[in-house]
């Protein structure tokens, strides 16, 4: 099992930068893929982005490409998204996710476990 404890959320003016982490414990943290979802207020929850087990292979939504970094140390059982150049349209609640089957999805329903939530407010 896995349990996640999402943190570094706050409020940021338009243009500013973030860095959200994700502890996990529970053990076998590098045996799952990680994952970064978001849910605006008012809407749904949306795929952010997701690395593997061993950090080599990411992927992110088109609406944060160039602007946000997923990241993990598996050394110290973290998960880490750098968001630079926040819009307002950022603002949501972040969640970190976990998958432990193998392939790497962009697929909220994917995903086996979930942290609490963070919130980032991106103020114009």
């Amino acid at each position: 099992q896995v349990q996640l404890v999402e943190s570094g959320g706050g409020l940021v003016q338009a243009g500013g930068s973030l860095r959200l982490s994700c502890a996990a414990s529970g053990r076998t943290f590098s045996s799952v893929s990680m994952g970064w979802f978001r849910q605006p207020p008012g809407k749904e929850r949306e795929f952010v982005a997701t690395v593997s087990r061993l950090g080599i292979s990411t992927y992110y939504a088109d609406s944060v490409k160039g602007r946000f970094t997923i990241s993990r140390d598996n050394a110290k059982n973290t998960v880490y998204l750098q968001m630079i150049s926040l819009k307002p349209e950022d603002t949501a609640v972040y969640y970190c996710a976990a998958k432990t089957s193998g392939v790497v999805s962009t697929t909220l329903s994917d995903y086996t476990y979930w942290g609490q939530g963070t919130q980032v407010t991106v103020s114009s």
